[in-house]
């Protein structure tokens, strides 16, 4: 593609302009096309990433919560511990009480040590159910995972055969394609893209078929189309807000519409008849 440096793309003829912006056009559906080929793999892909993701910072907050609970449990056996000693002393003290109040406050002490450790196997309890609980979330995490990640290498191995067959050929477009849009103006390239990304089929400019859009197939009034093959100005379809050209400098050839054909096998049939 021959770069036009020498000229100033915003002084360029409205049909120049229009041609220009149509080849992109076809490039870019050229690329549209490639891009279809892939499907919905860089998508699926794309999630399972995000999956994968998601579950490795699961695994690492069960990990998190886990040691929380073993420290917790180590810390209620070693309470239990110091008051297993307690009750141990409290129970000796007893036997050298020299007055019924002391013997209560003792039985007491033992007596809250002995609620404490009921409390502690309690919690010990809980928190060990907790902990198998994590523990079995971790395991199905990590299996999830691994299966996540065979999908992922599949599919990403799928993508990346798709890709490499057709690179050479959308690397070529992608070039042309930036080449052509250095000899277009920058405010009418900036306005195609932009219909070019709101439009669902990706086209920003279209033909007119059939006395209507190529685009949203909304019909196009007669002066309109009158004006679109003038080539005077830019005009944009006034429904889907597309650009358009009309098919002859599209170079597309178009049917004849139906009242043409009727006429024009009319005109043939009268004439036979008078030369006959």
């Amino acid at each position: 593609m021959v770069k036009e440096k020498s000229k100033d793309p915003a002084n360029f003829t409205v049909e120049d302009k229009l041609k220009k912006l149509y080849q992109l056009q076809t490039m870019l559906s050229e690329i549209d096309k490639i891009k279809t080929l892939r499907g919905e793999l860089p998508l699926e892909v794309q999630d399972l990433e995000d999956e994968i993701e998601g579950l490795t910072t699961r695994i690492a907050k069960l990990e998190s919560d886990m040691k929380e609970l073993e420290s917790e449990i180590s810390e209620r056996k070693g309470n239990m511990e110091l008051n297993n000693m307690n009750i141990q002393r409290y129970k000796a003290q007893m036997d050298s009480v020299r007055n019924n109040r002391e013997y209560d406050n003792l039985s007491k002490q033992i007596e809250y040590a002995e609620l404490d450790n009921q409390l502690n196997e309690k919690k010990i309890t809980e928190a060990k159910a907790k902990l198998e609980a994590k523990k079995d979330d971790r395991y199905n995490c990590n299996i999830t995972i691994n299966d996540r990640r065979a999908d992922m290498d599949l599919k990403k191995s799928e993508l990346e055969e798709i890709i490499s067959e057709n690179k050479v050929e959308e690397d070529k477009l992608r070039e042309q394609s930036k080449n052509l849009e250095m000899s277009i103006e920058p405010r009418l390239l900036t306005a195609f893209k932009r219909i070019r990304k709101n439009s669902r089929n990706g086209l920003g400019i279209v033909y007119v078929q059939r006395d209507a859009c190529g685009g949203c197939f909304n019909k196009i009034p007669p002066q309109r189309q009158v004006d679109i093959r003038m080539r005077k100005k830019i005009i944009v379809c006034e429904f889907c807000g597309r650009i358009m050209i009309d098919p002859e400098l599209a170079g597309v050839e178009v049917a004849p519409k139906p009242e043409e054909t009727k006429k024009k096998t009319r005109r043939a049939s009268t004439r036979r008849k008078s030369e006959e």
